[in-house]
C-alpha cells in the first residue's frame, strides 16, 4: 500500500470504535436517528480514507505503470475504484 500507513491505521481505528459505539446503541434500543447519524459518520470517515488510499495508488502504482509498455489495466482498476466511490455503477 502506497498510502500513508499511520493514517490509514488511525482512521480504520476510529471507525472500529465507532461500529463498537453504533453496537451498544442498538443493544440499549437508542433513538433511530442518533444511530443513523453515527453510521452515516462511520460511512464518511470510511469513504475519506478510500479516497485517501485511491489518491495514493495513483500517484504511486498509475503513475509508475505510465512509463511501461501497457499501463491500462492500473488506470483501469483506478477508473473502476473511482466509478464505485462515486457512485457511478
Amino acid at each position: 500500500m502506497k498510502a500513508d500507513r499511520s493514517s490509514v491505521e488511525r482512521k480504520i481505528k476510529i471507525v472500529k470504535g465507532q461500529l463498537d459505539g453504533i453496537q451498544k446503541m442498538i443493544d440499549e434500543d437508542r433513538y433511530c436517528v442518533d444511530i443513523a447519524m453515527q453510521l452515516l459518520s462511520s460511512v464518511s470517515l470510511l469513504r475519506k480514507t478510500a479516497h485517501e488510499v485511491l489518491q495514493a495508488h495513483i500517484r504511486s502504482c498509475v503513475r509508475d505503470s505510465l512509463s511501461s509498455d501497457d499501463p491500462a489495466p492500473k488506470i483501469e482498476e483506478a477508473l473502476s475504484v473511482l466509478e464505485k466511490m462515486l457512485d457511478l455503477k
